[in-house]
């Protein structure tokens, strides 16, 4: 699903290069769960930014189902996104004059699916994560961990291939986060989804069927 090949990130800070990723490669099959963990500054969430296309490397190539993305423009990888990614938050980044019905809605609607049977979509997957009588309800009425749930849902509204996660649990209770853990992993087995996960929490890397670690912007296991 995912083949990256020669990755190297480097920024420029003070007239400096600061490397980022050093000539990372790297393959994800499809409907892996893999874990990525390393200390912070490791590079972690660059290489997330970089798998999702979400940013350009200085060099390397990555290929997802078979397309190189950055052999698309930024429209057409913004495209392919949308119709093949989902992502989780650590903030969540809900839309706060949404409610969680349209906040899950939202993706649906940049594909052209907003209509009656999307919306059904939406409301069978908020109450699939427990929340079928929070629908009409806004973020800020809603905890952190509902408010995670609700991107959750809206992360699979949209059928992705591919799920990114990026320390999902991170402002969450332990119990609250093994909930979303656990509800991750459930309905990435039932959408055959392939998940992509970074932690810095050992524990919650050790459910993943791979762990991936980073360290200076290198792989190291």
């Amino acid at each position: 699903m995912i083949s990256v090949r020669g990755l190297e990130k480097v920024y420029v800070s003070g007239g400096r290069p600061l490397p980022v990723l050093r000539g990372i490669d790297l393959d994800i099959a499809d409907g892996e769960m893999v874990a990525v963990v390393g200390p912070s500054g490791s590079g972690k969430t660059t290489l997330l930014g970089l798998l999702a296309g979400l940013d350009q490397p200085t060099s390397g190539s990555v290929r997802v189902d078979g397309t190189e993305l950055f052999e698309l423009d930024e429209d057409a990888r913004a495209r392919f996104r949308a119709r093949n990614v989902g992502f989780v938050f650590q903030s969540f980044h809900l839309l706060p004059a949404l409610t969680a019905l349209d906040n899950v809605r939202v993706p649906l609607e940049l594909l052209g699916e907003g209509g009656a049977q999307g919306e059904a979509r939406a409301r069978a997957l908020l109450e699939r994560v427990g929340l079928g009588e929070r629908t009409d309800h806004y973020p800020s009425q809603l905890s952190g961990g509902e408010q995670q749930r609700v991107a959750v849902a809206r992360a699979f509204v949209g059928r992705p291939r591919i799920l990114f996660a990026d320390e999902p649990t991170g402002n969450l209770d332990r119990a609250t986060g093994e909930r979303i853990v656990t509800l991750l992993e459930e309905l990435n087995r039932e959408a055959e989804t392939t998940l992509v996960l970074v932690t810095h929490d050992l524990d919650l890397a050790a459910r993943a069927a791979r762990t991936i670690r980073l360290a200076d912007g290198a792989l190291v296991r």
